[in-house]
């Protein structure tokens, strides 16, 4: 099931809260990647398979442009603003780029082994381990990641950039995922 940005109850209207629902699912498909590498030299189930799948195709499609809303979008922004309450998060940004970078290494590994999973049922022995080992290190850069993203430099920036600003982020975000851009909270929909 695809899962896409401006889906829950934040909007545009709030565009760091989008960015921390980015997290929740990040954290989410994070979880997916390390079930996966837990039983990646058994063969796969077909639940485990699929949702190896859609975290794969979610890292690889939705994250860049979740790092291109922080790297492109919010930070320049951040880096204008001339206040002395910013300078905390200011001084964590080069340190969130680098993760980014990192991140965008060790996901091409996990996007290799976990294909080479999915085409071949299972990994050896080595390289179930290298899967492991490489997930692991992704869920903990994005732990600490998150936890100053959320904590500190979200904050900052829903209470320090201009409406106009939030407004200009918003609605990068939503050309980068070619959808309206609206400050309408979405109708939740109903089962039939």
């Amino acid at each position: 099931m695809p899962v896409h940005i401006g889906e829950s109850v934040h909007n545009f209207s709030d565009p760091t809260a989008l960015l921390s629902d980015c997290h929740r699912r990040i954290e989410m498909f994070m979880g997916s990647l390390e079930a996966a590498a837990r039983v990646a030299d058994h063969p796969l189930s077909n639940e485990t398979a699929q949702a190896l799948t859609t975290a794969l195709r979610y890292f690889r499609e939705a994250a860049p442009k979740h790092t291109a809303d922080e790297e492109e979008s919010l930070f320049p922004r951040l880096r204008q603003v001339h206040d002395p309450g910013i300078q905390s998060a200011l001084s964590k940004l080069g340190e969130l780029e680098e993760d980014h970078l990192r991140a965008a290494t060790l996901h091409s590994e996990v996007e290799r082994l976990g294909g080479l999973c999915l085409s071949k049922g299972s990994l050896s022995r080595a390289d179930a381990e290298r899967f492991r080992a490489t997930v692991a290190t992704l869920m903990s850069m994005y732990r600490e990641h998150i936890l100053v993203e959320d904590q500190l430099v979200f904050p900052v920036a829903a209470r320090l950039l201009s409406q106009p600003d939030q407004m200009s982020i918003a609605r990068e975000m939503a050309a980068r995922r070619n959808v309206k851009f609206t400050t309408e909270i979405p109708a939740f929909r109903k089962d039939k």
